[in-house]
């Protein structure tokens, strides 16, 4: 950390950075993707030799720093602690670490976080020739245990009102559903927020991120029964065990304690709106740790972070979700 900060503090060293990160063989157009371009060093901007409208362009345009006054030594220290920092960086941290207001602060690891989702959904999880793959669910929010005598009755007022037959009312009011995905052998994780625990909702992302074939391993929650021979489908039934033999999930459940550590030790409280965020930033540093096999370091998560801010743009109202709301 201590040589990344001196090493960032050289705004030389932050452009040659991004250069290489972003156009790692050659810098092309943004707007066209021509390789003809001309590299201004006074105003360190180049123009493409293409003739199109808004011809110049910076190292920031088209990327997660578009439009921002902050320099990229903030940028770039803020990645780096985001990246590599196990359970993340609040936005009060990160405001005390390069003085920026908080505000400013949230809203740049919020840009990371965007960074950090990946371009592409990537390839197949499991396979055909046995690969295993454990499919579980958790929920993320409030601590019944800790609220107060009024708020916790309150809740269950609230919770008795709704029916779970019906499709367009939630399951649980204060908490939300995320589910994951385990690649044994490439020790990969996909999650998301979900809408439900509903058999529709947790069968269709297995569905659509397994190859049929593959040997599936869930608790034995009612929403993972009937694959229909797609899977060799084997649960385990944690009211006996948690382990019964290569059937467990408990991988799953080491992504969830990284993740729940995270949220309510760093973060405290999130919005459902936003929690889809922080779940990418978790499976970010989780797919990108140091195991046997892939024996990647902080530079290399940085380097790869680094490598996706270009095509990917957060403003502050589509943030905050405000994008589209019209002024009287």
């Amino acid at each position: 950390m201590q040589e990344a900060a001196v090493f960032f503090s050289n705004p030389q060293n932050c452009h040659d950075y991004l250069v290489g990160a972003r156009w790692p063989d050659r810098v092309v157009c943004p707007r066209c993707g021509s390789a003809a371009v001309k590299y201004s060093a006074k105003h360190r901007r180049w123009q493409c030799g293409s003739h199109h409208e808004r011809r110049q362009f910076t190292l920031k345009t088209g990327t997660i720093f578009e439009d921002s006054p902050i320099g990229l030594d903030k940028w770039l220290l803020a990645m780096w602690m985001l990246s590599n920092c196990k359970n993340g960086i609040s936005s009060y941290e990160l405001h005390r670490a390069i003085y920026v207001t908080q505000k400013t602060a949230w809203f740049m690891l919020h840009r990371v976080r965007e960074a950090m989702k990946p371009a592409h959904p990537g390839p197949m999880m499991g396979g055909a020739d046995g690969g295993e793959v454990e499919a579980d669910e958790t929920f993320v929010g409030p601590n019944a245990a800790r609220m107060s005598k009024k708020r916790r009755l309150a809740l269950q007022q609230r919770r008795s009102e709704f029916s779970n037959k019906d499709p367009n009312k939630p399951l649980y009011l204060a908490k939300t559903a995320v589910q994951g995905l385990l690649d044994r052998a490439s020790k990969q994780v996909r999650a998301k927020v979900v809408p439900n625990t509903r058999r529709e909702s947790l069968q269709g992302e297995i569905l659509a991120a397994v190859v049929p074939g593959s040997k599936l391993y869930t608790d034995e929650h009612t929403a993972y029964w009937h694959f229909d021979g797609r899977y060799v489908h084997q649960m385990v039934n944690h009211m006996r065990h948690y382990v019964d033999g290569r059937v467990h999930t408990n991988g799953m459940e080491n992504f969830w304690s990284l993740l729940k550590r995270g949220l309510r030790g760093t973060y405290v409280a999130i919005e459902p709106f936003h929690l889809d965020a922080y779940v990418d930033e978790q499976v970010f540093r989780y797919n990108n740790r140091a195991t046997k096999g892939n024996p990647l370091n902080d530079a290399d998560r940085m380097a790869l972070a680094a490598s996706q801010v270009a095509g990917k743009r957060l403003t502050y109202k589509a943030l905050t979700g405000k994008e589209g709301e019209t002024a009287f």
